[in-house]
Order: structure tokens, then sequence, then C-alpha cells
């Protein structure tokens, strides 16, 4: 067994819970380090996306059985959708002065520790580079121009690349030493989010097994640790 696989293995047993014991976690909730629930890259372009997903016919039961619409094609309505309806807003609740969102994904304790990136070619009514999808206020941000000749050809068999990424102190400050497993479940929701999603356009997803961690950082801009400061480290986990 490899030390990696041992490694698991020993967080396995500390981390979960027994039936006589919960797995060891913060006694209360230190609200003044309270995570800030919306990454937000300052000072980036920002192109604000339609709320479109309204208009679709298709249905989600005939998507469960594999009955796909008709695939769109790429504009700027198409990625708005793909991210409203997976990592999107669902609705605003309040309580007393408390103001809090739900989203489309799931999420253990409503923490949403996943972010999500779209990584792109030029196309119509989008220049091509790296974005990332602040769902507060359902637009783009982009972190990256890029007019190298390889990166359109590295989509010259068409498609867009999204990344998704976790921000493990969403779930460390209520969870504790569960947050590793909470984000990976988190992530396990989105990437099912993400795939009826784009269901629903007619299109279909694929993983990208091969992107090994720290190039999908270096893709990301995840790499760039000076470039969140005092903010909580994000992390990659998968490229669909």
């Amino acid at each position: 067994m490899g030390r990696l696989s041992q490694a698991l293995l020993e967080y396995h047993e500390r981390s979960k819970h027994r039936v006589n014991s919960y797995a060891p976690g913060p006694r209360g909730l230190d609200w003044a380090t309270q995570p800030d629930p919306f990454r937000a890259f300052h000072g980036t372009p920002r192109i604000a996306l339609p709320l479109a997903a309204g208009t679709l016919a298709a249905r989600y039961n005939e998507l469960r059985s594999g009955t796909l619409p008709p695939p769109q094609r790429f504009s700027l309505r198409t990625p708005a959708i793909l991210f409203e309806l997976s990592l999107g807003l669902s609705a605003w609740k309040s309580y007393g002065a408390q103001r809090w969102a739900l989203r489309c994904n799931p999420s253990s304790g409503n923490l949403h520790p996943t972010e999500g990136y779209l990584l792109c070619p030029t196309l119509p009514g989008l220049s091509g580079g790296v974005y990332h999808y602040l769902s507060r206020d359902h637009v783009l941000e982009h972190r990256a121009a890029v007019d190298d000749p390889r990166w359109t050809e590295a989509f010259s068999d068409g498609g867009v690349l999204v990344g998704l990424s976790s921000i493990h102190w969403r779930e460390a400050w209520k969870y504790g030493m569960r947050a590793w497993r909470y984000c990976q479940h988190d992530c396990g929701h989105a990437i099912a989010a993400v795939s009826y999603a784009a269901a629903a356009i007619g299109w279909q997803t694929r993983l990208a097994e091969a992107a090994a961690d720290d190039a999908l950082a270096t893709l990301l801009g995840l790499d760039r640790s000076e470039d969140f400061g005092a903010a909580e480290p994000e992390v990659p986990d998968v490229l669909l």
C-alpha cells in the first residue's frame, strides 16, 4: 500500500462518526471567523449573464432517461444556463436580520465550498480565456485573457471546460476534521448538477481524468497564493 493510500485510510478512521461517538470537531462556531460564502475577485472585468433557464423546454425526467434535446449552439446564453442550473442561486431566505442564499447544487450544511470556472476559446459574446463564476451576482469574472494559438487549438474539437474547486475553510469552520469529506461530497453534487444542466441544453459532460492537481491549479489560477492574501485558499478538484 502506498503512503497516499495509507494516509487516506488513516484519515477515514480518524474522521468517521462511530456508534458511540462523533468524529472530533469544533465545540462551537467562531462567528468572527465565519467564511465568506461567495468568492469574488475584485477588480476583474465582469460579464453579466442572462437568467435564461426558464426558457428551456427540457424536463428533468426526460434527461434522467437519457432523452436529450438537440444541442444548442454556443452563445452567451448557453453558459448562462449551464451555471444558473448547476451552481447558481435558487432562492434567498431570511430570518430576523440574517439573510442567506440557497443554491441549485446541494451542499452539506448549506456551506457551499465549491467554486466554478469556465475555460473557453473566443466564442460569440465571450472572448477566450479563464472565467470565475460568481453565483451571488450571476456573472463571469474574467480572470485571464489568452491569445496563444495553442489555446484555440486545444478546443478544436469543440466544447468548453468547466473547472471545480473547493475552499476547505468553509466546511472546516463548522465541521473541523470532517471538512475534506464534505468538500468531496459537495464536489460530487456539483459534478452531477453540471451534468444535468449541460444535458438540458443538449450537451454531454465528461470528466478530464488526466488533469493532475498541479496542472489544474495552474489552469484555474489557484497556484498564485499571493492573489488570495488574507482570503481563504482554494484548491482544484476536477475538470469537466
